[in-house]
């Protein structure tokens, strides 16, 4: 099994920025691909980034593209998600997830987080 902790959702004004972090435990040597997703109330989870957790790939999805970033730490065991230029309609919960197999935009990862929610004023 894999323990996913997401952190650092808050409040935050358009155009302003906002780090979330992901902590992952247990057995993590099993994680080949982990990623971002968030959900606004009454939408369906959308699929946000990811990243290949021994390799250089990284994914986006097109709403965020060049204004979200998505990186490691393989040390700490830690996923990060850099938001920039946040606008209103990037308000959601953002759930951090991991899979044992290759990178998809879909929602069949195997390990996810309880979620963090990030709001963006207008």
């Amino acid at each position: 099994q894999v323990q996913l902790r997401e952190s650092g959702g808050t409040l935050v004004q358009a155009g302003g920025s906002l780090r979330l972090s992901c902590a992952a435990s247990g057995r993590t040597f099993n994680i080949v691909t982990m990623g971002w997703f968030r959900q606004a109330p009454g939408k369906e989870r959308e699929f946000v980034a990811a990243i290949s957790w021994s390799g250089p790939s990284t994914y986006y999805g097109d709403s965020v593209k060049g204004r979200f970033i998505i990186s490691r730490d393989n040390a700490k065991n830690t996923l990060y998600l850099q938001m920039n230029s946040l606008k209103p309609e990037d308000t959601a919960v953002y759930y951090c997830a991991a899979r044992s197999g290759s990178f998809t935009r879909r929602y069949d990862y195997d390990y996810w987080g309880q979620g963090t929610q990030v709001t963006v004023s207008s």
